[in-house]
């Protein structure tokens, strides 16, 4: 059976008090309602709608072509929201996942579970429940003699009686799709909140003598719907200890999970070891074998097998197999370290390549540069890229050796086997195998030290008798 999906992604989210739109702030680094996305998608859902409102632009920029759209103009409700992809949907024959674009912690297994069940009991709508202890502002579960689903009643129209049921309506549904349009046709608006609610849909089935399911989630943080950056806190902290629950269980060693951040889409290989305040983020890729860590931000960057990064900030940058990275290293977009390299305390590397086996050991800066195979660069050495106008590069060959405070003035070659002397300031391209020494000949001038030291005591003398 065809399986489609909506997406209520309409509301403007007062209560966030922010400048975001609500579906668009993070949960583990990833908008929410790009959580929810995911999850249809693992489902083989064959057309996706997403019902956009407020921020409607911005959140059709984020998703892209991954789901069509439809602009709910007035927010009057989740059944009204539903009622928009009418025109999209209204004449498909299956079954229809309604999931609301605010909760990032539903999961695609238990999506395929709830479309399972839908189909086995043969319902006309089968919603997504869970047991809580506090369900105070969630809709609830009213179940008839039978144990079916009699109907589903907003906190605000609960009776005493109702108030007290424990089960509630976690805001995920599966629909006959035929049947749910037909029924939204009926809904109105007598309530409280006077909203056309989607809930009402399962009453008016019900009322016609058509089965309405539930299937319970055993996981109750699936039903976190976030409202406010208090239930975005504690969606967080779910998402990061299921995020590193997988990778521990796929053979990664967290020392401390409690101080390590996990981005949803970050991929780890086995027995690398992460220690504490550790914050992967984007798309970073890590090998197998890796040391990351303590104190360590590393952002959309690949670090291949036996690489060490520590105490150190990574952005958009390729970290080579058994290579070492810091104490307080800052690897900027576009480096590229080879195999076995060494970058050191104090180092900055900026679009820069470094091939296997190089050293840049500490407090140094190479950016827009290439720098050959098994190159020393020194203590405080530089490439001196921009003049105020213009970036330029600096290239260095294999074998070549950069001495301690030399600054190489781009652009510049240094060639292979090449040797810079400390100190120097290089203007002029070096040729394969010579040395460059640009730097004034020392002179000792005899005694001249004692002058000094007179000169400025009888200057702070005169200072004092001021």
């Amino acid at each position: 059976m065809k399986r489609l999906a909506i997406v209520l992604a309409a509301g403007q989210g007062k209560r966030m008090k922010s400048k975001l739109y609500k579906v668009l702030h993070p949960v583990c680094g990833k908008p929410m309602v790009g959580h929810v996305l995911d999850a249809v998608d693992q489902v083989n859902c064959e057309r996706k709608v997403v019902i956009v409102g407020h921020g409607a632009e911005a959140v059709k920029t984020y998703l892209g072509t991954k789901a069509e759209y439809v602009l709910q103009e007035q927010q009057l409700g989740t059944g009204h929201a539903v009622k928009q992809a009418k025109g999209l949907l209204g004449s498909e024959n299956g079954t229809t996942v309604i999931v609301c674009g605010d909760t990032p912690l539903v999961t695609p297994e238990t999506l395929e579970a709830l479309f399972v069940h839908h189909e086995q009991t043969g319902a006309a709508a089968t919603v997504l429940t869970a047991s809580i202890d506090e369900p105070h502002g969630y809709g609830r579960v009213i179940r008839d003699e039978s144990g079916h689903v009699n109907r589903i009643v907003e906190q605000k129209d609960c009776s005493e009686e109702e108030n007290l049921v424990k089960e509630i309506n976690t805001g995920t549904y599966c629909f006959d799709n035929a049947k749910l349009f037909d029924a939204l046709d009926k809904v109105t608006n007598h309530n409280a909140q006077q909203e056309y609610y989607l809930t009402d849909v399962i009453g008016i089935l019900v009322s016609q003598g058509e089965k309405a399911a539930a299937y319970r989630t055993a996981d109750h943080a699936e039903s976190i719907g976030v409202n406010d950056r208090v239930a975005l806190s504690e969606a967080e902290g779910y998402m990061r200890a299921r995020i590193n629950k997988r990778h521990m269980v796929g053979g990664v060693t967290l020392i401390d999970p409690s101080s390590t951040y996990i981005g949803a889409d970050v991929e780890i290989g086995a027995d690398t070891v992460i220690y504490p305040g550790t914050v992967l983020s984007g798309s970073t890729k890590i090998g197998e074998d890796c040391t990351i860590g303590p104190d360590t931000q590393i952002e959309d960057s690949i670090i291949h097998n036996g690489a060490s990064v520590k105490k150190s900030v990574l952005v958009q940058a390729e970290v080579g197999a058994s290579t070492s990275v810091g104490p307080f290293a800052y690897l900027r977009p576009g480096s590229v370290l080879g195999e076995e390299v060494k970058v050191g305390d104090f180092v900055e590397i900026k679009n820069a390549k470094l091939g296997n086996g190089s050293k840049v050991s500490h407090l140094s800066y190479v950016g827009d540069a290439t720098v050959g195979e098994n190159v020393n660069i020194g203590c405080g050495a530089i490439t001196v890229n921009y003049d105020g106008y213009n970036k330029s590069i600096t290239e260095i060959g294999d074998h070549a050796f950069i001495g301690s405070n030399v600054n190489l003035i781009a652009p510049v070659k240094i060639g292979k086997g090449a040797y810079v002397v400390a100190g120097s300031t290089i203007t002029h391209s070096v040729p394969d195998n010579d040395l460059a020494i640009a730097r004034q000949r020392q002179e000792n001038k005899t005694g001249y030290a004692d002058k000094i030291r007179a000169r400025a005591k009888a200057k702070k003398e005169n200072q004092d008798k001021k």
